[in-house]
């Protein structure tokens, strides 16, 4: 028999709405009144900036979602979709100001949604921005009843002079800072969650450790004429995001000896091989900074007074001196 409703051909319009009426009723810093409308707004105070500019980044979660399928956990997933959007934006020197988060089902599940969204709102209160709005879009045609993807989109905001990276300003020598990660965080999954898919639940329960975010540290450190460049590291590892801010002419050194969280010497054990770890995973770095050579002191120090752990973790060279 052919449907003769949107619920008979498998939406639930009642379950949607009650989704949004429950986004709405939220009462929390990191969430815009008036989420529901055809469109969000976000208060511009520039006062403080001579040359504003407007920067916008999108990403997903990935395979991530796999593994809080399978562990009944939806928990942590949204504070990784805000992370691997605002990590990008402060990788640049900008302030996050707005999120919006897209959801995309096979069914309307409100206990899932609720727990992801409590997720985007905590990303969004680590990150100082808010949650503007969104999408829920229900599609029993096209996922499964227990499917769900996720997108993630931010709009933030930088004084043009601040705004990195400064590639034109970098040179061989300058100094290679690290921010501690998590663990995996939001890359690399897709190899992650099958080496370890027979594990115990202790070990696949450590890939849902979530993405940190990285903004806090950003605003302290960026603001700084030492600072040249910002790398935040996902799919490539350190060398090919770090390379993505830096001259041809140069290329990057790393020592290789900092501390690595368990979940990649647990995955190395397994048989994957070392130049593979590095080319994938974050290996322990989730956020890295290029300092000019002669200013290290001052970013020591300015991250020491910060309460910043930073990792001094390798150096800028000539690409073309080494071959």
């Amino acid at each position: 028999m052919k449907p003769r409703s949107y619920n008979e051909a498998g939406v639930n319009i009642k379950a949607g709405d009650e989704f949004a009426e429950y986004i709405a009723s939220i009462n929390s810093p990191a969430v815009a009144r008036g989420i529901g409308g055809f469109a969000s707004q976000v208060p511009l105070n520039l006062a403080d900036y001579i040359e504003p500019v407007v920067l916008t980044s999108t990403d997903g979660v990935g395979t991530k979602l796999l593994v809080a399928r399978e562990l009944a956990d939806w928990s942590t997933v949204g504070i990784d979709l805000v992370a691997m959007c605002v990590n990008d934006l402060a990788a640049c020197g900008a302030q996050p100001l707005q999120f919006l988060d897209y959801i995309a089902c096979g069914a309307i599940d409100a206990a899932v949604l609720k727990s992801v969204i409590a997720g985007v709102i905590e990303g969004c209160r680590q990150a100082g921005c808010v949650l503007g709005g969104g999408e829920t879009a229900e599609m029993p045609d096209m996922y499964g009843a227990n499917e769900i993807d996720l997108a993630g989109f931010v709009v933030g905001v930088v004084e043009k002079s601040q705004q990195l990276p400064c590639p034109e300003e970098m040179r061989a020598g300058d100094i290679l800072y690290g921010l501690p990660s998590t663990g995996i965080h939001s890359n690399g999954l897709s190899l992650a969650r099958k080496v370890v898919a027979t594990e115990n639940r202790t070990m696949r329960q450590a890939l849902l450790v979530p993405t940190k975010i990285y903004v806090d540290e950003a605003m302290n450190l960026c603001p700084g004429e030492d600072v040249k460049g910002a790398a935040h590291i996902t799919g490539g590892g350190l060398q090919g995001n770090i390379r993505r801010v830096i001259p041809e002419h140069l290329d990057v050194e790393l020592s290789w000896d900092w501390p690595v969280p368990d979940i990649f010497t647990h995955i190395y054990r397994e048989g994957v091989d070392l130049s593979e770890m590095r080319a994938v995973f974050n290996m322990g770095i989730g956020f890295v900074f290029v300092v000019t050579a002669a200013s290290t002191g001052a970013f020591e120090t300015r991250a020491k007074a910060a309460g910043i752990e930073t990792l001094r973790i390798g150096r800028l060279r000539s690409r073309w001196a080494h071959g």
